[in-house]
């Protein structure tokens, strides 16, 4: 969102508070040579606003650090004395409120200050002067609207924002613009991307006193002027004059089966990862729409997501306390976001599918009615499948599927198995060298179990246990099936997938597993 703003402090440096004698530019950085003899190398940024003569405060253990080394400056010389200035790490911003004179700010904390302050009180003008203009040098009744900025209409819909954001930032290249341009689109995109930010900037056209946000809920590193107050614990902004979010690079593998759908975007979460990501049709061309929420778990596909993130959190109210729930959220203008080969083709199948379990309902019904009692392999009902009158294409094994399943345990399953077998909830796999038992669901364990010499009476013993009782060895059960072991499905298919193969007897190749499991 901003460039980088480094601050590096001469771990020479001893003292705690010195004189600013000198400002010396020395190439990407400036040091700053103090009165005791010692210098403190600062970005240029920073350094714009610090003259001779100023008062430069730094904790007493100093450590080479970078964005958010915190370094406050009192600005004693006559012609700079507005406001002190403060470079700090950001925590968390809270949400808007009113103080006594009835003006709105927001309050964000400074973790681990070791300068005594403790929060940032931002008025709500700052915020907007900062995050919702084109142009931070100009006031905002003369500020180009971010509409105007991407030349698009104020009712456009995210995947035309996107359009018009792409298609701006080629003309402004072409055009060699300045880098404050590219930045200015870029930011309005980002504003406006994002529902929850677009209802706070349309509030402020229409009423520029309202409140303002901190995007995504701050985390970074500020640069900021202003007072602190007179206990020391708070600093009162006037003005912002740069943030850096934390941020990080991430491509992965996302499920489709993950996403939530709605009429014009699709937001895809990951518990594990602790990611959220906002994409529109544009980002990821399919025509979707809100009814795909009741077929997705049938689609195999993964899409391979490439975004910067943004730290981002709240607090919820958990367990009779307050606790800061962190995350992190994908910048809508640097996402891409590539399908696989045949993605039409398994969305159509998997909506097809979804078709006929409502079409066959009852004839459904019918066939669970023996798998709940005995194993029956998948050929024997696909036959019953095809007298009851559902077409031959149908995979009879999705009866057992659950929305939270991933694709990845069945194929690789499937590539080695020679029978499948369905009993009650679980698939029960015939392989060359083992039998394993797969309950496609998530929190269920696989299964394994030595090559039986024989598969019927593997399968009439298999169906008077639990897996209770096998993992227990009750009345020697285990033993008696060959039990080898579990495992787990984990965090890792990778991990899951070289376990397995130790446990079969076949060789583990975490590059075959990588490619299969398309990186998960």
């Amino acid at each position: 969102m901003e460039a980088a703003v480094e601050t590096r402090v001469a771990t020479a440096i001893t003292g705690r508070q010195a004189k600013v004698l000198q400002v010396k530019p020395e190439g990407q950085k400036t040091a700053c040579i103090l009165s005791e003899g010692g210098r403190v190398l600062v970005s240029n940024i920073l350094a714009s606003h610090i003259r001779p003569g100023d008062e430069i405060d730094f904790p007493v253990v100093l450590e080479s650090a970078g964005a958010g080394t915190e370094i406050y400056v009192r600005r004693t010389s006559t012609s700079a004395r507005t406001h002190d200035l403060y470079n700090a790490p950001l925590g968390y911003a809270a949400q808007p409120r009113s103080d006594k004179p009835e003006q709105l700010y927001v309050r964000a904390e400074v973790p681990q200050g070791r300068l005594g302050i403790r929060a940032l009180h931002f008025p709500c003008e700052v915020l907007r002067d900062y995050f919702y203009v084109a142009d931070r040098r100009l006031p905002w009744k003369k500020q180009k609207t971010f509409y105007e900025i991407l030349r698009s209409a104020s009712t456009a819909s995210p995947a035309e924002l996107r359009l018009a954001f792409k298609l701006r930032e080629l003309e402004l290249r072409a055009e060699d613009a300045p880098k404050a341009a590219l930045s200015a689109a870029e930011r309005a995109f980002n504003i406006l991307a994002n529902p929850e930010l677009r209802v706070c900037y349309e509030t402020l056209l229409s009423n520029p006193a309202a409140s303002a946000l901190f995007p995504y809920g701050g985390f970074g590193s500020i640069i900021v002027l202003g007072d602190r107050s007179r206990d020391g614990q708070t600093f009162f902004v006037g003005r912002i004059a740069s943030f850096l979010p934390e941020s990080r690079q991430r491509r992965f593998w996302a499920p489709l089966r993950k996403f939530e759908f709605y009429s014009d975007r699709a937001l895809y979460r990951d518990p594990r990862r602790k990611l959220e990501v906002l994409v529109d049709q544009s980002a990821m061309p399919l025509i979707w729409d809100q009814t795909w929420n009741q077929w997705k778990h049938f689609l195999p596909t993964k899409v391979e997501m490439q975004a910067t993130f943004v730290e981002a959190g709240k607090y919820r109210h958990r367990g009779g306390e307050w606790q800061l729930v962190k995350w992190e959220t994908a910048l809508p203008s640097r996402l891409t976001i590539k399908l696989p080969a045949g993605t039409a083709e398994q969305v159509e199948t998997a909506r097809k599918t979804y078709h006929r379990f409502g079409q066959f309902s009852d004839a459904l019904a019918r066939i669970r009615e023996p798998i709940e009692r005995e194993p029956m392999e998948r050929r024997d009902l696909q036959r019953i499948c095809w007298d009851l009158g559902i077409p031959g294409d149908f995979d009879i094994a999705a009866i057992n599927w659950r929305p939270d399943y991933d694709h990845f345990f069945y194929r690789q399953l499937c590539r080695r198995a020679q029978t499948l077998y369905l009993f009650r909830d679980e698939y029960i796999f015939a392989l060359e060298t083992a039998v394993v038992v797969e309950t496609p669901q998530l929190g269920h364990a696989t299964y394994v179990f030595s090559k039986p010499s024989s598969m019927e009476a593997f399968l009439a013993a298999y169906i008077r246990t639990t897996k209770e009782g096998i993992r227990n060895n009750s009345g020697n059960i285990a033993e008696t099936l060959g039990f080898l072991g579990r495992v787990i499905h984990g965090a890792s298919p990778r991990a899951w997938l070289a376990e397995l193969k130790a446990k079969i007897g076949e060789r583990a190749d975490c590059a075959a597993a990588a490619a299969a499991s398309g990186g998960a």
